[in-house]
């Protein structure tokens, strides 16, 4: 796959190579990755842990397999706030005497699910009708009056690793009603 986009930016770099290849060869390069992906969500589909994940919001088959294949069944972790260190999605934290400063995130961990991660929350983030349907609503708006629309981005990709950890080691789809409820008491 690598092979094919480097011959297509040589044929780019070239002026000589006609528009025609050009466009065949994109084209090719299109049904290649349509292709991957089909088998992807086809194998997705066949493996119950990536089922229960696609219940997350934002999560489809592509994070759900990568995190299958990261982590398995979730028992790697001992809670979701370690599976969320380990990706790098909490904040560095100094803490001296009894005040407690929050840094940036870590960006340690595993790079790939980290960005998938981030993308998922600006998937959910960008279609706000969704979020009463996933019991999201109250803690988003919350969230969006205090933090920066980037800062949200990942604190909600924080949010949602967590939550893809605990649908993972407890063995249950993601149940908006149960979440909204416990996210409404946190709020």
């Amino acid at each position: 796959m690598i092979a094919l986009i480097c011959f297509v930016l040589a044929v780019l770099a070239s002026p000589f190579k006609s528009k025609i290849r050009l466009e065949a060869l994109w084209h090719r390069l299109d049904e290649r990755i349509e292709d991957l992906s089909k088998e992807i969500e086809a194998t997705a589909r066949q493996d119950s842990n990536c089922e229960r994940l696609m219940s997350v919001p934002g999560i489809g088959p592509i994070i759900s397999s990568a995190m299958t294949a990261a982590i398995g069944a979730g028992d790697v972790f001992s809670k979701g706030r370690d599976f969320a260190a380990w990706l790098g999605l909490v904040p560095k934290q100094i803490s001296t005497g009894d005040r407690t400063i929050l840094g940036k995130i870590s960006k340690r961990g595993n790079r790939y699910l980290r960005v998938l991660f981030v993308q998922a929350a600006w998937v959910v983030l960008i279609k706000p009708k969704s979020w009463e349907r996933h019991g999201l609503k109250s803690w988003i708006e919350a969230a969006k009056r205090r933090l920066h629309r980037n800062v949200l981005a990942i604190a909600l990709a924080n949010k949602l690793a967590r939550i893809a950890w605990s649908v993972l080691a407890h063995g249950r789809s993601f149940e908006a009603s149960n979440f909204g409820e416990a996210a409404a008491q946190s709020a």
